[in-house]
């Protein structure tokens, strides 16, 4: 028998939860028939009175001595449009002065999958801190997937609300159709618009950074990609490859819309030869009958 109760004035802020997650994936440029995927994958957002339903198939267990609720077997939480689903539930909260309580972490352990319309994020282990406005995912392939965009990573991915941050650690790919960004860790950075609204602008690539289109293949040490003008500037041991053809050079800028790629030599040190740009075009051969 399914068992399930109401928080009630238990407020629950994360202020966009998987927000950064979500928008990471418009790194390509928008994603079509919409705004940025995030504002709804928010846990605390609306009426503070709304109550947070909690339902559990091995039932709940409310340690009043150390503040815990624990829900166990195929739990869930809803609030609003917002859905987390786990093996199993723990809401830490504290008493106020005035008689009511707060929430002020939340783990899920177990098959965590957050889910609302259009959105579903996915790992073994999520925490919540709600004081400090962190989330952190983890699992062996935590996932994120939004119409036909993903971000993955096989370490943890965070959103850092106060830093309007969000990071993606690990083997972590940024995938829409035929467009991916890879590297070991990948940080999206936002800012507020003039209706309020928490928008991506940049996304920094670090550690065996790689571009794939279809017609081309980018690698460097790092790579900054900046949303509005669809250009990633890549710098360190920068190497583009379009088929047979290869460039190398120090820096790069590569515009993923118009699909021209320009690459820079490194620049003059004191008493050094300047380390040039270079090429290797592959030439087809003409068919001699």
């Amino acid at each position: 028998m399914r068992r399930w109760f109401r928080l009630h004035r238990l407020p629950l802020s994360p202020g966009g939860l998987i927000l950064a997650l979500a928008v990471s994936l418009v790194v390509f440029g928008p994603s079509p028939g919409g705004d940025a995927l995030a504002q709804k994958l928010n846990f605390g957002s609306g009426d503070s009175d709304q109550p947070i339903e909690i339902f559990a198939d091995k039932g709940i267990e409310w340690q009043q001595e150390n503040l815990i609720f624990i829900a166990r077997g195929n739990a869930r939480a809803v609030r609003g449009a917002v859905t987390v689903y786990a093996d199993e539930l723990r809401a830490y909260y504290r008493e106020k002065a005035d008689g009511g309580t707060d929430i002020w972490r939340l783990d899920a352990n177990g098959k965590v999958r957050i889910k609302t319309q259009g959105e579903t994020a996915y790992g073994d282990n999520a925490i919540y801190q709600v004081d400090k406005k962190i989330l952190v995912l983890k699992g062996r392939k935590v996932r994120l997937v939004a119409g036909n965009d993903e971000i993955t990573a096989n370490r943890q991915l965070e959103y850092w609300e106060n830093k309007q941050m969000a990071v993606a650690r690990g083997n972590a790919f940024a995938v829409r159709e035929n467009k991916r960004l890879r590297a070991d860790v990948l940080a999206a950075y936002f800012r507020t618009d003039r209706k309020g609204e928490n928008k991506l602008y940049r996304i920094d690539a670090f550690d065996r950074v790689k571009v794939v289109t279809d017609q081309n293949t980018a690698t460097s040490n790092r790579g900054v990609y900046n949303v509005e003008s669809g250009i990633a500037t890549l710098t360190g041991a920068v190497k583009l490859v379009r088929g047979k053809n290869v460039l190398t050079g120090c820096s790069a800028e590569v515009n993923l819309n118009s699909g021209i790629s320009k690459i820079f030599s490194c620049p003059a040190t004191t008493g050094g030869a300047r380390k040039r740009a270079q090429g290797v075009l592959r030439l087809k051969k003409k068919n001699r009958n």
